[in-house]
């Protein structure tokens, strides 16, 4: 809005600020991060973990946290990881989009039952 040069009042900017957090409004905000204990993920923030059985430290590139507890990220790896397990053939990835839940896990499992990501902060 700055560019644009339109003034807003403080209430219209924590209405703006809640949207874009994936809430209704800033009262329902302001009540979710009373009641929940929300993992603080952050661009920019540095972090590891697994990602398809492969341990791997990178950053968040984009994250964004739904009204329903869910997070959804874009990790870039310091080193590309190999996504394939078969000795064959390789496929690097170097950035991956994933969504996660409080903890940091992926819903989204490989076929022995693994979480496809599990994060944490570094």
């Amino acid at each position: 809005m700055a560019e644009k040069q339109t003034p807003i009042t403080q209430s219209m900017a924590l209405e703006a600020v809640a949207r874009q957090w994936g809430y209704r409004d800033w009262n329902t905000l302001s009540a979710a991060t009373k009641s929940d204990d929300l993992r603080g993920w952050s661009v920019g923030q540095p972090v590891a973990g697994t990602y398809l059985g492969h341990m791997f430290q990178g950053k968040l590139k984009a994250v964004r946290a739904s009204n329903s507890g869910f997070w959804y990220a874009t990790v870039v790896f310091n080193e590309a990881v190999d996504v394939v397990t078969s000795s064959a053939f390789s496929s690097f990835r170097k950035q991956v989009n994933v969504v996660l839940n409080a903890d940091g896990v992926t819903h989204a499992k490989t076929s022995e039952g693994v979480p496809h990501m599990e994060l944490r902060a570094r």
